[in-house]
């Protein structure tokens, strides 16, 4: 959580960042075996250097990029939730709950499906 401290900290919004400081320390708890980083100005958080899942912010919303094999797994539910999306992020309004099974369950294939992955990204 060290490393993403001063990305919070740049966040304007008290209700932004402890949003996101939750979040991370969410998956922190859930996944404690990944490692954090920041790379292009952008919370990562890897596995054996390899990327799993990062975040964006913008004024009204962050955006979740789990890669596209993953955001294409887990469609269905992203659009269940209202998520607005690309094709390679997908949107959540700071004023719209959070799915954390969803982003535990796409973290958590793409540890799996990155196993024996040896590149940063697919």
């Amino acid at each position: 959580m060290e490393n993403f401290e001063d990305y919070l900290k740049q966040l304007e919004n008290d209700e932004h960042r402890a949003k996101l400081r939750t979040l991370f320390q969410q998956i922190l708890t859930d996944f404690p075996e990944l490692a954090t980083r920041i790379a292009w100005n952008e919370p990562m958080f890897t596995h054996h250097d390899t990327f799993i899942i990062g975040f964006s912010t913008a004024k009204n919303h962050f955006s979740v990029s789990p890669e596209v094999a993953c955001l294409k797994k887990f469609l269905p539910a992203i659009e269940k939730n209202g998520y607005g999306h690309t094709n390679n992020i997908f949107r959540i309004k700071w004023n719209e709950a959070i799915d954390y099974d969803l982003i535990k369950d796409m973290i958590a294939f793409n540890i799996e499906d990155k196993a024996e992955y040896t590149k940063f990204w697919r």
